[in-house]
């Protein structure tokens, strides 16, 4: 048990310290993916039109690195910014969306992608804490289970 326990807490270990020393890598990785959401937005539900749309609503952001980004896309050339960019879902009309001036007043002007990463890094703290808690718990029982392999076996020489 002890040996299955330490074999999961090495596992744990590696998989932090790659995360911590990959964490630039997941970044650019998330970018390069996100400003290919846009470029490949589209009206039909797919998957990763509907995760833009989720990140723009909940975070209130728009774009990548702003709203702008959304200009350099094919959905722009025919129905202009998304509508998940509005601040106020009845306040944005078609003809505002497709005008970078009128949606600047319209849409959120911050991108995603600073405010997806500094929610992440700002949330790390916490997923850090409790990852170390878990840790300490499988180290204790690790040492318990040791503990309770040499009281077995001390016990069973004394019996003899």
């Amino acid at each position: 048990y002890a040996m299955l326990l330490s074999l999961i807490f090495l596992i744990v270990l590696v998989a932090a310290i790659v995360g911590f020393v990959f964490r630039h890598e997941i970044k650019t990785n998330f970018e390069s993916n996100l400003n290919l959401a846009l470029k490949d937005y589209n009206v039909t539900a797919d998957r990763h039109s509907e995760a833009v749309d989720t990140i723009q609503r909940t975070l209130h952001c728009c774009g990548v690195q702003n709203y702008s980004d959304w200009e350099r896309t094919e959905y722009f050339s025919q129905r202009g910014i998304p509508r998940s960019c509005c601040k106020n879902q009845n306040d944005c009309s078609e003809e505002d969306l497709k005008d970078p001036n009128k949606a600047k007043l319209k849409v959120f002007v911050d991108g995603c992608f600073f405010l997806v990463t500094s929610t992440m890094e700002s949330k790390m703290s916490v997923v850090a804490g409790i990852s170390f808690g878990i840790a300490c718990f499988q180290l204790i029982g690790i040492i318990l289970s040791c503990c309770l392999s040499r009281y077995i076996t001390n016990n069973q020489y004394e019996m003899v």
